[in-house]
């Protein structure tokens, strides 16, 4: 496909924004308008703003749809995307493609407008009629309560073209360009469409589009240059102006400071820019002859907080040797310097700002008397344009009041506040893969993150909305189905399901862990009466081993009628979960409800008895056999000097002895994973220990233990020796070599190396958390085959062993893994032996409004009545692709027969910016990916997408590319042998959308 974009019409514009809102309540996918407060609005170059919020200079300002989806979300004031001399195809081809990554902070590597700049201009003369229409056709504010700012460099060579120079003028003063005259024209000839808008509303749209302009300059611009550029602006084009800043004026060894204490040391930026950029003692004396110049014009000056933060590429991230850094990473710098500036101008100075600017921190930002503010990264984020209009109503809660200075105290404080603010520093870990490795599918891609993410599946989104309507019992009962162990996996669980949950892209996942637990909690007691077996079949089963991976078996089989006997060494059923993780983490009481199940199920349970042999069990009657034996063979550290005792071991005898161990006053754990979690914070709590030291060979952030987990250490105040390899142990100290990180690969981990430096660390006691290894000989000597690394062959899809009706589940089947995983196995084995489904399907019973009314909306578990208050549905609606897409190339429709709405991809709407691709919980790139619309056969020729093109509209007869193969068909003709879904989908688009079709 190509990645230029064409320019709609403003027919088809304005066509497309009428039909959408009609019939769908929508304009350009966004789905809640903001209504502006008259009453609240302020002013700023002599001209209304209804509110001080908009999109930055960048991917949301460069179309003409991507500024009304901004305006009708909720922003006010435009920074139109920059234009330079290079543009069009020159430019196009100078970006290397996909140039966004926004997954977290943000980086990109595209700078100026794609488009020409005459055609750039055509785009931001269509938006200003495109919004005063839609203020007063849909009531959404004054149709003179919105700013449009232009962004002009790089140069003032380049700013004197011709080109720029005429854009500068139209964009002054339009009554003379053609698109002005078009845009007038065609709505006095289509008044008719309209129920709030006359001719007369039309005549006084104003051809003064704008009087202000942002100075945008590359990297290492002089001062002179810039001085020049803004002089030029002010004293011959008489434009209001504001010259871009960048955090380089703080100077390297802030930067670097700043970033490596908020947690992002792995970005990588030397001090080049800082020493070739502006330098802060040229422009203190630059910009103060400036706001005099300004004065004695009578115009405003000021200066845009941030420009760009550039950082390398070190990992793959973009196609480009450097990119530019945004979002929250960006706001501590960009705030930074705001405050400097305003302390050193004594607050006189007029700050506008970008720079990490999101929900979290914009009404603190406005309220400082720093405004207009313009963000982009929380834009590409899901929720996408929606996101503007919580945005609004926080700052417009009090009236916009007269600009008279930047409160400077105020300010400083933010800046302080925000190197500490959760919401800007990096997480501890790196992010986990929030992606399936799943293709996306031409059609229904909608799915749950969560559910998929789970090892068995779990009706998450119903369960979550079950229990936030207060329906325990209902709640449990939906998770029992697949989850024999609720208050187990309620407290325990690795809960993958809330790594790839839609909201860690908004705040915070949805805790879907804690939520289990409460419905468990409160929906025991009234289940717990109704567990019981079907009537009993033929199918009599040993499981061997007590711990989750067997009572979960156990469980399955016997809800199924069968007759099933637990065989268990120790005393109690519970395994590691019972002897091992320390009470602080799960109470004994909480295990024995979830043992209470099978119990109820009627399963015979013989403790005390250990089985050394599979065919005693065979010879007691038993027709299969399922081994849940855990990996229970301790992994082994060897020092030099010195002997270690083995964390497994350690928390069993913790937990038998309540604590009373004799550790010494130093206890070292050597491991990064949950164990040694465990293990550090049971040290802690052992009499007579006052330090607890967790020695790893690289830092926390690449330790394989969970963020929660580690987090939970932090807290207590274990101490964290980051980057040490232990050697040996002698004389109540542990001497370890120091180690190096080197640098990442494209997955992120750090590599490491020695160095020939050493440190000892105080330990009276050692203990290793190193892992543990399953019990090869036992299957050995039951004639079961395993591989080269001693594990067990097994059918992964049944989880049979070499030797038929001998199974294998848990940690025991395939080395340490989680807990839910175990049930996974459990519910494969169980369902083999009787060759029946076992579980059912729960869909979520929310409707497509509960999503859409959640969407754009940041709300942390700490602000909601319940977690289904944030639950996005996404098993409904997903719609990740069609949010996060700056050009609203990604288009939601829906279509007649089929039971969702489906998401058809515009190709003439896309420049491949690639954001779609890191949102897409597939491994798929929809833009890519998803059956795509063409504008003509060549756009078709130039792409490899599956998708179509209508050749002749009123006889729906179209151009179709399915699985590869080009054909030409009538859509509307059913003998025609093409998928009938897609024939729906293009029908519809015909019929229902044929605003889509340029």
């Amino acid at each position: 496909m190509s990645d230029l974009m064409t320019c709609m019409s403003f027919g088809q514009l304005m066509e497309w924004i009428l039909e959408e809102e009609r019939s769908r309540g929508t304009v350009f996918g966004v789905h809640r308008a903001y209504k502006a407060d008259p009453g609240k609005g302020g002013e700023i170059f002599g001209r209304k703003l209804e509110n001080p919020i908009g999109p930055a200079a960048g991917p949301h300002t460069q179309l003409a749809q991507n500024i009304v989806a901004s305006y009708y979300a909720g922003a006010r004031f435009f920074e139109l995307k920059t234009v330079q001399k290079m543009d069009g195809q020159e430019l196009a081809s100078c970006i290397n493609k996909p140039c966004i990554l926004a997954e977290d902070e943000g980086y990109n590597c595209e700078w100026s407008t794609e488009l020409t700049v005459p055609d750039a201009m055509g785009e931001y003369i269509k938006a200003w009629f495109l919004l005063h229409v839609m203020a007063k056709e849909f009531e959404l504010g004054g149709q003179d309560g919105f700013q449009f700012n232009i962004s002009v460099g790089y140069d003032l060579a380049g700013i004197k073209t011709p080109k720029i120079d005429a854009f500068i003028e139209g964009m002054k003063e339009a009554k003379d360009t053609a698109v002005f005259k078009e845009c007038q024209e065609w709505l006095l000839d289509h008044t008719d469409l309209f129920q709030h808008v006359n001719a007369e509303d039309i005549k006084r749209i104003p051809s003064a589009v704008c009087n202000s302009a942002t100075i945008s300059t590359l990297h290492g611009c002089p001062p002179k240059e810039i001085e020049s550029i803004a002089d030029y602006l002010l004293k011959e084009k008489h434009l209001n102006t504001f010259i871009k800043c960048n955090p380089t004026l703080l100077g390297y060894e802030f930067a670097r400071k700043t970033m490596d204490e908020m947690g992002y040391d792995y970005m990588a930026f030397g001090d080049f820019h800082f020493l070739d950029d502006l330098q802060y003692e040229d422009a203190v004396p630059m910009l103060t002859r400036l706001i005099e110049l300004s004065s004695q014009l009578g115009l405003e000056f000021g200066v845009k907080i941030t420009n760009t933060f550039p950082v390398d590429v070190t990992r793959g991230e973009l196609p480009s040797e450097e990119m530019y850094m945004s979002g929250k990473s960006l706001f501590p710098l960009s705030i930074s310097l705001a405050a400097k500036l305003s302390a050193q101008f004594k607050g006189k100075l007029r700050i506008a700002y970008s720079g990490g600017a999101d929900y979290y921190n914009i009404d603190k930002i406005v309220s400082c008397g720093v405004w207009p503010v313009t963000v982009a990264t929380t834009l590409l984020k899901p929720g996408g344009y929606q996101r503007f209009t919580q945005m609004a109503e926080k700052v417009m809660e009090k009236p916009l009041e007269k600009w008279q200075g930047v409160q400077v105290e105020k300010l400083s404080a933010l800046a302080e506040e925000a190197k500490k603010d959760q919401h800007h520093l990096k997480s501890i870990k790196p992010l986990p893969v929030r992606k399936s490795d799943q293709q996306v599918p031409l059609l229904d891609c909608f799915y749950a993150p969560c559910q998929e993410g789970c090892p068995i599946h779990q009706d998450i989104p119903e369960y979550i909305r079950l229990t936030g309507e207060g329906r325990y019992k209902e709640a449990l009962e939906v998770i029992l189905d697949k989850n024999p162990l609720p208050f187990i996996t309620g407290t325990l669980c690795a809960h993958n399901c809330m790594t790839k949950c839609t909201r860690n892209f908004y705040e915070e996942p949805v805790d879907v862990r804690g939520t289990k637990l409460m419905a468990a909690k409160n929906g025991y007691e009234s289940v717990l009466p109704y567990v019981k077996a079907k009537a009993a079949i033929s199918k009599k089963t040993a499981v061997v081993g007590g711990g989750p991976a067997g009572i979960a078996a156990a469980y399955f089989l016997a809800r199924e009628g069968a007759d099933v006997t637990i065989f268990e060494k120790e005393a109690q059923l519970g395994g590691v979960i019972r002897y091992v993780i320390p009470e602080f983490r799960i109470t004994d009481s909480d295990i024995e409800k979830d043992l209470s199940f099978i119990k109820a199920l009627g399963v015979t349970v013989k403790t005390g008895r250990a089985i050394g042999s599979v065919q005693e069990l065979k010879d007691e009657g038993f027709d299969s056999v399922i081994l849940a034996v855990g990996a229970h063979k301790h992994g082994i550290l060897s020092l030099e000097k010195g002997e270690v005792r083995n964390a497994l071991e350690f928390l069993r005898e913790y937990k038998e002895k309540n604590g009373e161990l004799s550790l010494g006053k130093n206890v070292v754990v050597i491991g990064g994973g949950n164990t040694a979690m465990d293990t550090a914070r049971a040290a802690s709590r052992v009499k007579g220990v006052e330090k607890v030291s967790l020695v790893y060979r690289r830092t926390k952030r690449y330790m394989p233990a969970a963020e929660d987990e580690l987090l939970e250490v932090l807290g207590e105040g274990i101490q964290f020796c980051e980057l040490l390899s232990p050697v040996s142990l002698e004389n109540g100290s542990l001497l370890c070599r120091k180690m190096e990180l080197t640098q990442a690969d494209e997955s992120g981990r750090a590599g490491v190396k020695e160095t020939d430096e050493w440190m000892q660390v105080p330990a009276d006691t050692v203990i290793a958390a190193v892992g543990e290894n399953v019990p090869t000989e036992f299957y050995q000597a039951n004639g079961l085959a395993v591989n080269e690394k001693g594990r067990l062959r097994l059918n992964t899809q049944t989880c049979e062993t070499s030797v038929a009706g001998i199974y294998a589940v848990g940690d025991g089947s395939r080395g340490a893994a989680t807990i839910v995983e175990g049930i996974r196995d459990a519910q494969l084995a169980a369902k083999d032996i009787l060759k029946k489904d076992i579980v059912s399907q729960h869909p979520d019973q929310g409707t497509n409004e509960d999503c859409y009314k959640k969407k754009g909306i940041l709300c942390e578990k700490a602000q909601a009545s319940s977690e289904a208050d944030r639950c996005l549905d996404c098993s409904r609606v997903c719609e990740n692709c069609v949010d996060v897409c700056p050009n609203r190339a990604n288009i939601s429709i829906h279509v007649p027969g089929m039971e969702k709405d489906q998401v058809i991809h515009v190709d003439y709407m896309c420049n491949e910016c690639g954001n779609c691709g890191t949102f897409c919980p597939y491994a798929s790139a929809p833009y890519k990916d998803k059956f795509t619309l063409f504008a003509s056969e060549a756009d078709m020729a130039d792409s490899k997408n599956d998708g179509f093109t209508v050749l002749d509209h009123e006889n729906r007869i179209c151009k179709v590319r399915f699985l590869g193969t080009e054909k030409q068909c009538k859509a509307d003709d059913p003998e025609d042998p093409l998928f009938e879904n897609l024939r729906k989908l293009i029908l519809a688009v015909i019929c229902d959308y044929s605003y889509l079709i340029p």
